[in-house]
């Protein structure tokens, strides 16, 4: 059943006039079977780049910078009716290129903060792109108001930032009218850079919460693009994120980036959390660094504190305008102690919150009087609504308040400066605080307390004005909430609870009581962190990992697969293919002796199910198999001799190999055999009191006790809780059974102790050696299976083919469920496609070749699964 998104989404589309309409994957041709037994993939959509010749020698590598805003100026004259046009300095993505190689050509694609007139978009386009090099996204009014101001604004921005609409004083509910406007203006940015991509060389890096369905659009038009995305806001734990009900689609667009970035690691942890209890995919650590593996690709995890540009912030220290500005806020405070602070009017600033811990200060400490000052810079608040209303509101109330019982004639406490402020004017702030304080209850990152730092280490025009000399050792003092981004970066600073009001009071008490040394010591810290990690150094090393990240691109074999936004690539090793139907079933055919090994769960029957007993159609199928003279078939399984015997009782000629081959059958009629590798079962009395003890302490999880093996099973655990719990179970078992005959090892959400030497791969070479020595050679092999423990079996039958000992190699097929690393040199999709493949089999089997190639279900098309 389609969900209601994915509906949605199509409806848009259709009534949209075109404005969704996305290319779909050139199917111009039928596909061919040009190798045996495999269907090739359909890459073409990698040819449609749109206006560049993908094959130019001449053609050098550019950097797309994709965001919500160009870093441009733009403003009309309203006599003239002329556009000024100017860059916008104070852009972070602007100096994104000065992390970039010397003579990178760098575009950006993104909207203006300025409605201009249809008629007029054509000509400022033209501008925009001859003089910077900028693509504008034109969205209509109404749409941008919907997608920026409606779904971005009043309902991503509160709910990233752990703030759920619990009613409508709160936020705003999901309006699925607003997720509409948000797919179309993401469709309409897809359609700007697809305009200047050439997807062979070029790299997109795309920024922030207002595009996350970007790399989605963008992925299905150009399956090997190079594409980056950084989340500049939190992300939400688990319990919060999976709140939205668009939940899978931003998370599927997430994983279409070939890299995602985050300003610190719970963010990230936070991210990870989500693939994995909501789409159910684990993350792996290799050599530092984080990856997904999201059908066949690997997507990278990267963490990563953006810095501030340097030069940018100097040229404003030494502006001439800062100096007059010192000077006037040096004479203004003489003899008192300053703090900053500097936020947007935002609900998440926590500007109320540091008020009134500085009321509490001042009440605490009443000699404070007259010699102490809080500068609060407001900077414009980014959105409207009630909730800005309400804030702006409070911070006027307590500051009046403040000033009112601490303040006398010629003194006030509490400073609220709520006008825009140039950033020169701004460092003369920052160059005279003892302290700053950044107070928010939730921020992404916020740069504040680094260009604080670089301030208070001064210029050489600060210098002069001060009348200090360069030499002299400077100090600064932070007092920074520990819910921003900064804080994990800056360990020299006070981090405090900002809805502690004692705490955060106490910690502002000490920033300003503090031993000169100490300062400089903690400032020196941070000011060599700050000068080295600037934004150069945040782009260049962003860019460096999405290259490593892209470097594997053309050496797998790619798939678009889905509809909508549930839309991903297959990428597979070129030797790694989909297993043809009609091929098998024709091999199937001519050979005379055939061997078919199945694993059971995960490969007949579906590990989401909860009925775990095969249904009449499996053992229909089974028995028409068995019952060819030509075939040996054995299900394969790590279950026990019990239950398998009773579920297969109606296959009388069916081979059954039980608890990995530790029991083994023949058919129903022969007498269950033991492995030869026995040994006694003491170690049990061991293990199953370390099992029982992390049973009793994971909720969910249970032991499964064998003949041969225990197993602990945690599927219905907590997903990450275990995870952690099934390592310390392995490495505890390993520690208590080192001198056992035993093996430690773990599968998909189990942990199993076994007897060495047991495993799926020794059932298929007693089989194939059994037949051999009855002069009933197999000429055609096939086995099937889903996790690791299968893998053994893959590697027998693989042997055979360069066994000496067979004069003539056999058809061999292993075939893995799922597309992942395997020994498996096939692949199905899921249990599905493994019953159709079953059944295309017994109707060889049944002598009827005609419906073999006739059945819809033996069409396995790839394109079909989603």
């Amino acid at each position: 059943m389609a969900s209601r998104s994915y509906a949605s989404f199509m409806d848009l589309a259709a009534s949209a006039g075109g404005l969704l309409d996305m290319p779909a994957t050139p199917r111009n041709l039928p596909r061919v079977m040009t190798v045996p037994g495999v269907i090739p993939e359909e890459d073409s959509a990698q040819c449609s780049n749109a206006g560049f010749d993908a094959s130019s020698s001449t053609y050098h590598e550019r950097k797309i910078i994709v965001s919500n805003f160009l870093p441009v100026n733009a403003k009309k004259d309203p006599k003239s009716g002329i556009w000024s046009l100017s860059l916008d300095d104070d852009s972070l993505y602007l100096h994104l290129k000065d992390g970039f190689p010397p003579g990178t050509e760098v575009f950006y694609v993104g909207s203006l903060k300025v409605d201009v007139d249809p008629s007029e978009q054509e000509e400022v386009a033209g501008r925009l792109l001859k003089d910077f090099h900028c693509v504008p996204t034109f969205l209509p009014s109404d749409l941008q108001k919907k997608f920026y101001h409606g779904f971005c604004k009043q309902y991503l921005w509160p709910l990233f930032h752990y703030m759920l609409p619990m009613s409508l004083d709160h936020g705003s509910r999901f309006d699925r009218s607003l997720w509409q406007a948000y797919v179309s203006a993401n469709k309409k940015f897809a359609d700007k850079v697809v305009e200047i991509l050439n997807p062979e060389d070029d790299l997109v890096w795309v920024h922030d919460y207002h595009l996350m369905l970007l790399p989605t659009f963008l992925r299905r038009r150009f399956y090997r693009v190079k594409l980056g995305f950084f989340l500049h806001s939190p992300f939400p734990s688990s319990e919060i994120y999976r709140t939205l009900p668009v939940r899978d689609e931003i998370l599927k667009a997430f994983l279409n980036s070939d890299l995602v970035g985050f300003h610190t690691f719970d963010y990230a942890r936070h991210f990870l959390s989500c693939c994995s209890r909501l789409l159910g995919l684990d993350y792996e650590s290799k050599r530092g660094y984080l990856g997904i593996d999201y059908f066949g690709r690997t997507v990278y995890v990267k963490i990563l504190p953006v810095g501030i540009h340097l030069h940018h912030l100097e040229t404003a220290m030494n502006h001439p305008s800062a100096s007059i500005k010192f000077k006037t806020i040096q004479e203004q405070f003489k003899g008192k102690k300053m703090i900053v602070g500097v936020d947007d009017m935002d609900i998440f600033k926590g500007i109320s919150l540091k008020l009134l811990a500085m009321e509490h200060l001042l009440q605490q400490h009443p000699g404070l009087g007259g010699k102490l000052v809080l500068v609060q810079i407001v900077n414009p608040a980014r959105s409207t609504g009630k909730d800005v209303l309400e804030a702006k509101s409070e911070t006027y109330e307590i500051t009046k308040r403040i000033n009112k019982k601490y303040g006398f004639p010629g003194h006030e406490p509490v400073i609220l400066i709520d006008h825009p402020l140039s950033l020169a004017e701004k460092t003369a702030y920052y160059a005279l605080a003892e302290c700053c304080i950044v107070n928010a209850v939730r921020d992404g990152m916020n740069l504040i307390p680094y260009e604080y730092i670089i301030c208070r280490e001064g210029s050489p025009e600060i210098h002069k004005t001060m009348g200090i000399s360069p030499g002299n050792p400077r100090s600064s003092m932070l007092v920074v909430s520990e819910f921003i981004g900064c804080s994990p970066s800056l360990s020299g600073a006070i981090r405090v609870n900002p809805w502690n009001i004692e705490a955060v009071s106490d910690a502002l008490k000490m920033a300003i009581s503090m031993e000169d040394l100490e300062k400089q010591l903690r400032h020196e810290k941070h000011y060599r962190y700050v000068s080295s990690h600037d934004v150069a150094y945040w782009s260049r090393s962003f860019v460096q990992d999405l290259e490593r990240a892209c470097k594997d691109h053309y050496s797998k074999r790619c798939w678009g697969i889905g509809f909508g936004l549930s839309f991903r690539v297959v990428a597979l090793s070129p030797s790694f293919r989909r297993l043809s139907v009609e091929y098998i079933v024709s091999a199937y055919m001519k050979t005379k002796s055939r061997a078919i090994f199945l694993d059971y769960d995960g490969t007949v029957v579906s590990n989401i199910s909860i009925v775990k007993t095969p249904n009449p159609e499996l053992i229909a199928l089974l028995n028409t198999l068995s019952d060819d003279p030509k075939n040996t078939v054995f299900i394969v399984s790590g279950r026990g001799r019990d239950s398998l015997g009773e579920w297969f009782s109606p296959c009388e000629k069916l081979g059954i190999a039980a608890e990995h081959g530790y029991f083994l059958r023949w058919n129903k009629y022969r007498d269950w055999e033991i492995s030869s590798i026995t040994a006694d079962n003491d170690w049990k009395s061991m293990a199953e009191p370390v099992m029982q003890l992390y049973t009793e302490a994971t909720d969910g999880s249970y032991i499964e006790t064998k003949e041969s093996a225990l197993v602990w099973h945690h599927q219905d655990a907590d997903p990450d809780f275990g995870s952690c719990q099934a390592k310390e179970l392995l490495d505890h078992l390993e520690n208590v059974l080192a001198n056992e005959p035993v093996v430690v090892s773990r599968g998909h959400n189990i942990v199993e102790v076994k007897p060495q030497g047991v495993s799926k791969g020794l059932v298929t070479e007693k089989v194939l050696t059994a037949l051999t020595d009855n002069r009933n050679r197999p000429d055609f092999l096939l086995c099937i299976g889903d996790d690791r423990s299968d893998e053994d079996m893959f590697e027998s039958i693989l042997s055979k083919a360069s066994c000496s000992s067979w004069p003539v190699a056999p058809e061999i097929f292993a075939c893995t469920v799922g597309q992942k690393p395997s020994k498996a040199k096939y692949y199905l999709n899921d249990t599905q496609h493994v019953m159709k493949l079953i059944e295309g089999l017994a109707n060889g089997s049944s002598e009827k070749p005609d419906l073999v190639l006739q059945t819809p279900l033996t069409q396995v098309s790839f394109e079909s699964s989603s």
